[in-house]
């Protein structure tokens, strides 16, 4: 699959970026896709791809065999994303995937390098408990990626949980490279050097810590974009009714405890009236 044009990726998050915005208006996928096919530049091939998926999405009812069937136009990794959004049982949602694209094609469009967009990846990954053999296989596929990064991702692959990740990328720096040739003497590099000198001081200084901290201190310094985060679900709306429940309760034992200071309580208040239909005395003559 080649690198696609600069045209194609600013489309792309166009794309992503409006079907995230026009979710909540309740319009089924299908309106949307077809409102934005006219939207879309038709210079570029992308229309055409939206109208495949349309189609698709028509028939079978899911997106991604359809980004599946393209593999020349989406990367396995966007296809994977939407695969995993359009699951019943799952928890991840088709607004944080469409979110997660949108910022990556935000980034190919200004130039992604391929550091970044790993990492970027990776972090997506880890932040919504995403299946890390099946996404670091979608992210071998990329053509960002050369044979070098391609053995490296597979090797992360297999050693993820087991080795810690910051030493993974501290050991194919050049900052270890640097650092065993002023200790050693040894010039020679075993193996192709992926990071340069500042993410290997940025991995070195957070080993055995939350990756989380890792992740944070290479976006900063590198300039990808931030990764998406789930947003915590706000119980507001479904704790109001619960208090006002509580309150009308509350109300409604006061008013008993004041009758009864007030010499009994009524309880005629809770009998049924004898004129009503189906009321009556509840004891017989």
């Amino acid at each position: 699959m080649p690198l696609l044009d600069h045209d194609e990726y600013i489309e792309q998050a166009h794309l992503y970026r409006s079907l995230r915005e026009r979710l909540p208006e309740n319009m089924p996928l299908q309106e949307l896709l077809a409102q934005l096919r006219e939207e879309l530049l038709s210079t570029t091939k992308l229309p055409m791809a939206v109208g495949f998926l349309l189609g698709e999405l028509r028939h079978v009812g899911v997106m991604a065999s359809a980004m599946q069937k393209l593999p020349h136009y989406f990367a396995a990794f966007q296809t994977y994303v939407i695969r995993e959004a359009e699951k019943e049982p799952g928890r991840f949602d088709m607004r944080m995937a469409l979110e997660i694209l949108r910022f990556e094609a935000e980034y190919r469009a200004a130039g992604a390098s391929p550091q970044g967009l790993f990492l970027y990846q990776f972090e997506a990954l880890c932040r919504n408990r995403l299946r890390y053999e099946i996404g670091l296989d979608a992210i071998t596929e990329d053509p960002m990626y050369d044979q070098d990064w391609r053995e490296w991702i597979q090797t992360v692959r297999c050693q993820i949980g087991i080795i810690d990740f910051a030493d993974m990328v501290y050991v194919r720096s050049q900052h270890y490279v640097n650092q065993r040739a002023a200790r050693l003497g040894e010039c020679e590099v075993e193996k192709p050097v992926l990071f340069g000198e500042k993410e290997g001081k940025i991995a070195l200084a957070n080993r055995r810590k939350d990756p989380l901290y890792l992740f944070s201190a290479l976006q900063r310094h590198l300039g990808y974009p931030r990764v998406p985060r789930p947003k915590p679900i706000d119980q507001a709306p479904h704790q109001i009714p619960q208090l006002l429940r509580r309150v009308e309760q509350l109300e409604t034992r006061l008013k008993l405890l004041e009758d009864e200071q007030r010499g009994g309580i009524d309880l005629t208040q809770f009998f049924g009236r004898a004129d009503l239909p189906g009321d009556g005395p509840l004891l017989s003559d």
